[in-house]
């Protein structure tokens, strides 16, 4: 496979459905990074990340993995991505050690010691049912698998959903060890922002079938901003400064994209710093504008 500067590069893609429209997004995942991709469920993730994998077809637009049309060269393309779903895609009555047998048949670069390895790291039994395994261990379960094919892009739809605090973590450091190979990338696909604050280089955040942002993640956490204030001082800013506001019955708390510009024109004003939490939901209001 030729040399490429993105993982992923995605265009104007279109798909329309009765009552949602995924409306010509469009981001790129640099290779050796991780892109958190954010957004409330039905805001668009798991369709767009369908048609990466060629799950469903798009209506218009292009997606291009490793620099290739993903089309055109799916089969290439597919012998070097691995995708982790909330929901587990082995047979219940299968074993970790028949998973191996069965993924063996399906990769050529199947690395049968990587993945027992990655089982005895996970103390993952591999004689138990997986139908007996608790939600925590099938994960586990799936990204040993991942792991253990050469892939060089991983793709995660919702992989740390509903997932304790302490196995989130594990999980967390496992991706952060496989992007010290700097051609490996991966697309995170979660609702968990702290999960993405921990460990994402970039962020997109699509909401309502549309991509409101996408950037380097530092950043746009760092150019935001909340405005704390009276409601008195809140009729004083400009309403094209404003994302959305959330006013209470003691002020207003008022999200702005331009924490610089601000910073200047509002002075006597209290602007704190803010979090990718924080900045979807002001985001998610904004065609309300004002919010409680």
């Amino acid at each position: 496979m030729s040399e490429y500067k993105n993982a992923i590069e995605v265009e104007n893609l279109t798909k329309a459905y009765d009552g949602f429209t995924l409306d010509h997004v469009s981001f790129t995942v640099p290779a050796g990074s991780i892109m958190g991709f954010i957004g409330q469920n039905g805001a668009g993730k798991t369709t767009t990340i369908r048609m990466l994998l060629n799950l469903i077809k798009k209506d218009s637009g292009s997606i291009k993995i490793f620099g290739l049309d993903n089309d055109t060269h799916e089969r290439e393309i597919k012998g070097k991505i691995s995708a982790v779903f909330d929901e587990i895609p082995f047979h219940g009555v299968l074993n970790a050690n028949q998973v191996s047998t069965v993924l063996g048949g399906v990769f050529a670069e199947w690395d049968k010691q990587t993945y027992f390895n990655y089982l005895d790291r996970f103390s993952l039994p591999r004689k138990r049912r997986i139908n007996d395994f608790s939600k925590g261990m099938k994960m586990k379960l799936q990204i040993a698998a991942a792991l253990s094919h050469g892939a060089k892009l991983l793709i995660m739809d919702e992989a740390t959903t509903g997932l304790d605090p302490v196995v989130r973590n594990e999980i967390l450091d496992i991706f952060l060890e496989y992007l010290q190979d700097e051609t490996n990338s991966i697309l995170l696909s979660s609702h968990i922002t702290t999960d993405l604050e921990k460990i994402a280089d970039k962020v997109t955040f699509i909401d309502g079938g549309k991509i409101l942002l996408s950037g380097d993640k530092d950043e746009t956490v760092e150019r935001h901003a909340v405005i704390k204030c009276k409601k008195s001082d809140y009729e004083t800013i400009a309403p094209e400064d404003i994302i959305s506001a959330r006013l209470t019955d003691f002020g207003a708390e008022v999200m702005v994209s331009d924490r610089a510009k601000c910073e200047q024109k509002y002075k006597g004003l209290t602007i704190d710093p803010t979090t990718l939490e924080e900045i979807m939901l002001f985001y998610v209001r904004r065609t309300k504008k004002e919010w409680k």
